[in-house]
């Protein structure tokens, strides 16, 4: 026997050996093809995701299993194996047959270049998998991805855990949050786990339309009802049959039209503009406003038993500037997808990442993309750096806030002594690893966490 034959032999055991030795840590082991295809699972995935899984998952793509944002084309955890890098304890949802998701911690490798030959040569990346426990915070470590969201901050993490809490129920929804904090987004994660995931998601902007074409947006009409209805029209109830009706913006619908739908919300029948018929609806509501909704029912804008049907389950999404452990995530996850765009991969600098830290965001996320948009834009090396960015964000002509900005360096008298030499010994440390965290934790011999509550500590 040939020591090629030998080596294929035993590669399997290996393989078995090593999965049933991260079984053994209550891990679950994955190991992915150049392709990206799943060639191996370890038991443990049929403890993730029941009987047969194993079967199930191999030769699957690990976009299907994991999603697009991780595993796609542009996905976060594939360009950096495709880049060689490694990430640990990232947030995803493992998709399990039948169609229900369970909540994983994720670890991801490169295979390093083998010369003992020990190595499956079907093998280039692996995958570690850890089940996360209801109501386990990972808002210290490595953000989360959900549903094409993505967030580090408690707050957003406790929104991905009641979205996966609904994911049985058809309950109305409010969401409510300034303009640009991804309203539609996380209406759209509501419908991809509830039961109407396979229905249509339709979405109405209540804002941009006058009172009456939004009535016939919303219910339809018949030929003939108002100059220029020339043919029967099917209104959004009726195209979300078995699915989600989004109405962003509710606040603003004019009150004649409140009556209206609150009658559809109690009977669920309409009738389409001009027409004496009646139709019946199983659309579920979604709806979302960057008001207050509580003062705009004080002021008479908003009628107060439409609200009260409305906000079943009442969600907050707060500004940017009220979660900023989402803004480096979100930056360089953005960075990603603007730069894709441009066919281009670029890299953020540690005073970028300053200066997208300060900054007040009124604008929120979508002001938060729109400035690196910008940045892709005007950088002619691979790195953004601060002098890329708009001007707004440097403090050269800043708008008024919505709040007092962070100072760019803490008042003298603000820090100790001890706690100025360790600001500054975190500041060397992270400077000299280009902003790694890992890796300045490591060589302040302390943990990813501990560097994280004394960065927020020392206003870092």
């Amino acid at each position: 026997m040939s020591a090629t034959t030998h080596a294929t032999d035993v590669l399997p055991l290996i393989l078995h050996g090593l999965g049933t030795v991260f079984d053994s840590l209550g891990r679950a082991l994955i190991c992915l093809g150049p392709d990206f295809r799943i060639v191996h699972g370890s038991g443990g995935l049929e403890r993730l995701a029941g009987p047969g899984a194993v079967e199930a998952l191999l030769g699957q793509g690990a976009e299907e299993v994991f999603g697009p944002e991780l595993f796609g084309a542009d996905g976060t955890l594939r360009r950096a194996l495709a880049a060689g890098e490694r990430r640990e304890g990232w947030g995803a949802a493992l998709r399990m047959p039948g169609g229900r998701n369970r909540q994983v911690s994720v670890t991801v490798a490169p295979i390093l270049p083998d010369t003992t030959g020990m190595c499956d040569p079907r093998v280039s990346y692996v995958v570690v998998l850890r089940p996360v426990q209801d109501g386990e915070e990972m808002g210290d470590g490595a953000p989360t991805l959900f549903a094409g969201l993505i967030a580090r901050s408690p707050a957003m993490l406790r929104i991905f855990h009641l979205i996966g809490n609904l994911e049985e129920s058809e309950a109305t929804v409010l969401l409510t949050g300034e303009s640009g904090t991804g309203k539609e987004l996380v209406a759209r994660a509501l419908h991809l786990h509830s039961p109407r995931r396979r229905g249509p998601f339709v979405a109405v902007n209540c804002a941009a339309l006058p009172g009456e074409l939004l009535e016939s947006e919303l219910f339809g009409h018949v030929r003939g009802a108002f100059t220029g209805a020339v043919r029967d029209r099917v209104g959004r109830f009726e195209l979300a049959a078995g699915g989600t009706l989004f109405l962003d913006e509710i606040g603003d619908m004019p009150l004649p039209l409140q009556v209206k739908l609150l009658r559809v919300l109690q009977e669920r029948t309409f009738e389409r503009v001009g027409e004496s018929r009646s139709r019946t609806t199983d659309a579920r509501i979604i709806a979302a406003t960057n008001l207050d909704p509580r003062r705009a029912v004080q002021d008479g804008r908003f009628r107060d038993d439409l609200y009260y049907r409305l906000r079943v389950v009442p969600i907050e999404i707060l500004p940017l500037r009220e979660r900023r452990d989402d803004i480096e995530p979100l930056a360089r996850h953005l960075l990603l997808r603007v730069g894709a765009r441009h066919g281009r991969s670029l890299l953020l600098s540690g005073d970028a990442l300053r200066a997208l830290l300060r900054y007040s965001w009124p604008g929120n996320v979508r002001e938060l993309e729109n400035a690196l948009e910008y940045a892709v834009a005007v950088c002619k090396g691979q790195t953004i750096h601060a002098d890329d960015l708009p001007a707004e964000m440097l403090h050269l002509t800043a708008p008024e806030p919505a709040f007092e900005p962070l100072p760019l360096e803490p008042p003298a008298t603000s820090l100790s002594p001890a706690s100025a030499d360790e600001r500054q010994q975190i500041l060397a440390a992270l400077s000299t690893h280009h902003w790694r965290r890992d890796a300045a934790a490591h060589a302040l011999g302390i943990s990813r966490t501990t560097l994280w509550r004394k960065m927020r500590e020392l206003d870092l």
